[in-house]
């Protein structure tokens, strides 16, 4: 319902404002202020490509680690604010459901294989849902090893996002903030920047060697538990 009909109706029916609330409501998006424009534009994206320096990509996340990560973020929250936005993180992850599109391609650094998120329990889980995309052929996968040195994208994470019939965009993510940029010269650079860093990291036959031995050592520490 268009705004300026909801007031109408509630001028006309003296329902106090609440077709204008709801109208309100009904438009307000899931996500966070500053991803929310970033996240239909991903939902519509033929290609992503993403580089992540310290977590898995939402889009590849499993419940438990969304979870983790949430908990972390909001420490205090009721369990119900937690649920919301596990449940708008699932819905992002559905994307991949389709065989072929969108395209999906990661770089990860090698810090968001290490770095526990949840137990050991959920870390493996984590891994072992990454290296089966990679498996299945639904994701490209690459690691940025620790050995490769400084980089072009030390300073944070990257998603690019191509389209049928609209320019590409870049989003940059940051601390609670986000920015979403269609200038032309701005996106080459950030397109510059994801290939050297696809230069520096390792192949994706390599990649997925590592995420699975690091997915069975988690699942040795569970057992040692």
């Amino acid at each position: 319902m268009q705004l300026e009909y909801a007031v109408k109706f509630d001028e006309i029916l003296g329902t106090a404002g609440f077709f204008e609330r709801n109208c309100g409501a009904a438009t307000k998006s899931k996500y966070p202020d500053h991803f929310a424009d970033a996240a239909e534009a991903e939902a519509i994206a033929t290609a992503i490509k993403e580089y992540s320096p310290l977590l898995i990509p939402g889009l590849l996340q499993t419940e438990a680690y969304a979870r983790a990560v949430f908990h972390a973020y909001q420490p205090t929250a009721m369990e119900e604010v937690i649920d919301q936005l596990v449940a708008a993180r699932l819905d992002r992850v559905k994307l991949l459901s389709d065989p072929t599109t969108p395209l999906f391609w990661a770089i990860l650094d090698e810090a968001t294989l290490r770095r526990q998120v949840g137990d050991a329990a959920v870390m493996a889980e984590a891994l072992r849902h990454v290296a089966n995309l990679m498996r299945q052929r639904r994701a490209i996968v690459q690691v940025l090893p620790f050995n490769a040195g400084a980089h072009a994208a030390m300073e944070g994470s990257l998603k690019l996002m191509n389209f049928s019939d609209a320019p590409p965009l870049a989003y940059l993510d940051g601390l609670g903030s986000g920015q979403l940029l269609d200038d032309p010269a701005s996106v080459a650079r950030y397109e510059l920047i994801y290939h050297l860093l696809g230069a520096s990291a390792l192949s994706p036959q390599k990649s997925l060697a590592l995420i699975e031995r690091l997915a069975e050592d988690c699942d040795h520490e569970v057992e040692q538990q």
